[in-house]
């Protein structure tokens, strides 16, 4: 199982920090939407060229346009870009499309998809390199929020998947049982005191 760091801070230069400090331990820095949205394509090329030997993941949650979106940021330097779950096919289908001419891959984040194993499946067909069971910020911290419901989605779907929400030192044995691909830590690592030893501590943990 991969580990892939979402960085949702809001400067470039943050950003890279952070992303100095847990590299050698990540296989994935992922770029959060507010970090993109905050800084522009620039952030994405500036972290390729600082981190040329990783994955770098745009998350830009496109919802229309999928394949000019997808082109802008894999021009910029992007390897894996997202595209929402809940966009038309032909958004999915489109950014695949980009991701077939630049040899890159996209993501479909399933996040707000209430029946994610059916969906999963469908995105996979239309080329999705994998898809993310994802709850957000928002749904994470409401009342009774727990992974499992992520975990037993990814399980049933037999797509390739990640898991974000929730994943942390206590989660991620889950987190790989439940067969996931890619395990990401965002709050975990970038929230943690020592962010180096919080991102050691999770790629020790993947067995």
């Amino acid at each position: 199982m991969k580990l892939q760091v979402a960085i949702d801070l809001l400067t470039t230069e943050a950003a890279l920090e952070l992303a100095g400090q847990v590299a050698e331990f990540v296989d994935i820095i992922e770029l959060g939407t507010p970090l993109i949205k905050a800084e522009g394509l620039s952030v994405i090329t500036a972290m390729k060229n600082a981190h040329p030997d990783k994955v770098v993941f745009a998350d830009l949650k496109t919802m229309d346009a999928g394949e000019l979106e997808a082109d802008i940021a894999f021009k910029a330097g992007a390897d894996l870009v997202t595209v929402l779950g809940a966009a038309d096919d032909s958004t999915i289908a489109g950014a695949v499309k980009a991701a077939k001419a630049h040899n890159k891959g996209v993501v479909v984040d399933l996040i707000g998809v209430a029946d994610k194993v059916t969906r999963a499946k469908e995105v996979r067909a239309l080329g999705a390199k994998f898809v993310e069971m994802h709850a957000g910020l928002d749904e994470q911290a409401k009342p009774g929020f727990d992974l499992n419901g992520l975990l037993r989605a990814g399980a049933e779907a037999r797509v390739p998947f990640s898991v974000a929400g929730g994943v942390k030192l206590a989660t991620i044995a889950d987190v790989q049982k439940a067969g996931a691909d890619v395990a990401v830590a965002g709050g975990a690592i970038y929230g943690a005191a020592d962010p180096a030893l919080a991102a050691k501590q999770l790629r020790a943990a993947i067995s």
